[in-house]
């Protein structure tokens, strides 16, 4: 059975294998790379930081600085036309969001399969994508690497 959807599809992306598998699934589902929306999320910068005291450092620049970053991690050659977008905030939160403002018929998103206190002090953002989306959300999950071969 083939999966085709003809809605628009966010992928949230943080530069990771979990995320480069998780556009290259949205683009076996999707019936065009354009209807692919990825997402990659910057925190708010805090006021003290000595990039934002000097005015080196503004939201702008690093908007402008991460869409040329995924630009060079997702070639239009190999990918297509896909919608690049950044925005600001928690990534569990403004995919969620993002989501139900394009009308997204499914989320997908790479699970890095974090455990134990690394998962309690970096939360997880594909749990709260899946607590907060409006839509289905498919989690991707690699398969793990043996180093004992």
């Amino acid at each position: 059975m083939a999966w085709e959807l003809e809605k628009p599809i966010l992928v949230p992306f943080d530069f990771s294998e979990h995320a480069c598998a998780s556009v290259d699934a949205a683009l076996r589902i999707a019936t065009a790379p354009t209807q692919i929306h990825v997402l990659h999320v910057l925190p708010y910068l805090v006021p003290s930081e000595p990039g934002v005291v000097w005015g080196t450092v503004d939201d702008d620049s690093r908007i402008r600085h991460a869409l040329e970053a995924m630009a060079k991690a997702l070639p239009e050659q190999r990918y297509g036309k896909l919608c690049l977008e950044v925005q600001l905030g928690d990534p569990g939160k403004v995919s969620a969001r993002r989501a139900e403002e394009i009308g997204a018929e499914l989320i997908i998103v790479g699970s890095h399969g974090r455990t134990g206190l690394s998962r309690f002090l970096l939360g997880s953002v594909a749990e709260r994508v899946t607590r907060l989306a409006h839509c289905p959300v498919l989690v991707l999950k690699l398969p793990t690497k043996n180093t004992n071969q």
